[in-house]
């Protein structure tokens, strides 16, 4: 017969192991003519916080995101924006209004991110690593890839 002791490990490992099993990298892809490989925190909060508004390039900063109140979201509002997702849509809506292209962008689907940010040249997106696929490029966030230890924009969703 099984003792309550052997039920509560099993009990813990299951939810140990569903806990790991929801946890992703949220990947930072931008336009295959943007040349940028590698960004740092500091960088990637002013480029979503409309705090610099151009790339490198002179392009004008564009960021596709899915819906703040997303829970794939939050692990980007947390450690990049620091703000609420209600905050964030105040943010998005001021920056949208004082320039006469939108500055910000939201998707329906990851899907949906990466095709915007494909056919967008000023275009940052934020998307789950495994909807990644070749028609963007994957930007590195201090020098690490997503699915690498240490990598900011990992999260449990």
């Amino acid at each position: 017969m099984s003792s309550p002791r052997h039920f509560a490990c099993l009990a813990i490992l299951a939810i140990v192991a569903s806990v790991s099993a929801a946890a992703k990298d949220l990947a930072v892809v931008v336009n295959k003519s943007n040349d940028t490989k590698t960004i740092s925190t500091a960088e990637l909060t002013k480029l979503v916080k409309s705090t610099t508004k151009k790339w490198g390039g002179g392009q004008d900063v564009i960021v596709v995101m899915r819906d703040p109140n997303t829970p794939a979201m939050q692990v980007l509002l947390r450690k990049v924006f620091a703000m609420s997702p209600e905050q964030v849509k105040a943010l998005t809506t001021t920056a949208n209004q004082a320039r006469s292209t939108p500055s910000f962008v939201f998707a329906e689907s990851d899907d949906v991110v990466l095709k915007m940010v494909a056919s967008t040249a000023g275009a940052i997106g934020f998307t789950d690593v495994y909807t990644i696929n070749s028609s963007v490029n994957v930007v590195k966030i201090d020098g690490k890839m997503p699915l690498e230890p240490g990598y900011l924009l990992h999260g449990v969703w």
